[in-house]
């Protein structure tokens, strides 16, 4: 399973509006005889494309797939068929799909004689690769991520607005990395006046990654037309709008998106109760003084305060990595309701 989970992990930000699936085939000995992964929209499933390369060698062996395999005709035919006719006895996934269109896929390959068993790592499944798409199944909506570096004491940036190198550069590598499995960067008009950033996912030797996630820019502000997210390195959205509403309608092919662009924008999404996700990086660094992360959220009183519990904790070179999600409570059941 963790063969497969990274091979969806090597698709995400490719896949959607499906989700991204990785597949592993084992022959009837137990070796690994097929990996694939869900290709883009129209192409096949990752359980089709681990199949072909297995060939004949599929018979009589086990799939372990992250998600249930589907068991409807869409753009391709159904997953499930696709095993029962390559022969083989048993068929392992994580994440039972919730789509009611393409669930079913495990009453087909039992009725098919297929010994079948449900929930195998589904907690790193369901926070891994399915997070964002499983996310849009739930509440209609892409799952949104908001993403911030600052120092010790907050800022964001220092006095003079500088804020380039507040993470070390093994930081900046993972952001580079996590960009490109994305759907979408949403900035504000003001980080793109200020800072004129590319926004694209770069590999450690500067290239273009092979994946670049669709970049958003919100506001109201013209911004010249030599900006460098304007550019044709990646696909580019202008949203004349500060409404949150608004700018994920926008994006409702999109599942996966990273607020990434200046205090304002963060406190928007963070007023509007729409943050599913922090990543907030912190860096061993006073500055004393300068921009803090986040302005407007929204709270007056310690009562009202946005509550975030701990999801994981890591150590990036000389950075904190801190995973946060809202912590649950009936106003999180009710924002996911609505």
């Amino acid at each position: 399973m963790r063969l497969a989970i990274d091979a969806a992990h090597s698709v995400r930000g490719a896949t959607s509006p499906n989700p991204p699936v990785g597949a592993v085939i084992l022959d009837a000995s137990g070796e690994v005889v097929g990996i694939g992964a869900t290709r883009p929209p129209g192409g096949p499933h990752a359980e089709v494309v681990a199949l072909a390369e297995a060939g004949e060698r599929a018979r009589g062996g086990t799939a372990v797939v992250t998600l249930e395999p589907c068991n409807h005709y869409g753009r391709t035919g159904p997953c499930s068929q696709a095993l029962v006719d390559a022969g083989v006895a048993a068929v392992h996934y994580a994440v039972a799909d919730p789509n009611p269109a393409a669930s079913g896929g495990a009453d087909t390959l039992r009725g098919a004689g297929v010994a079948v068993s449900a929930g195998t790592l589904v907690e790193d499944v369901e926070r891994g690769p399915l997070r964002a798409w499983l996310h849009r199944q739930r509440t209609g909506r892409p799952h949104v991520t908001w993403k911030f570096a600052a120092t010790l004491d907050g800022r964001s940036a220092a006095a003079d607005g500088t804020s380039q190198w507040i993470t070390g550069p093994a930081a900046r590598a993972r952001v580079h990395a996590d960009r490109a499995r994305l759907d979408a960067i949403v900035v504000g008009t003001g980080t793109v006046l200020a800072d004129d950033p590319w926004l694209t996912a770069r590999l450690p030797d500067g290239s273009l990654a092979p994946h670049q996630p669709l970049r958003v820019v919100v506001g109201n502000r013209p911004i010249p037309s030599t900006a460098k997210v304007l550019d044709d390195a990646a696909p580019t959205l202008v949203l004349r709008t500060h409404d949150v509403s608004e700018v994920l309608a926008a994006l409702a092919d999109q599942d996966d998106v990273l607020v990434e662009g200046g205090p304002r924008l963060a406190g928007v999404f963070l007023a509007a109760d729409r943050i599913d996700r922090i990543q907030a990086y912190i860096a061993p660094v006073v500055l004393g003084a300068g921009s803090h992360a986040v302005e407007g959220a929204g709270v007056r009183t310690i009562a009202e305060a946005l509550r975030f519990r701990r999801e994981s904790v890591e150590t990036i070179g000389d950075d904190v990595l801190l995973n946060l999600i809202p912590e649950q409570s009936g106003r999180t059941a009710a924002r996911d309701r609505q």
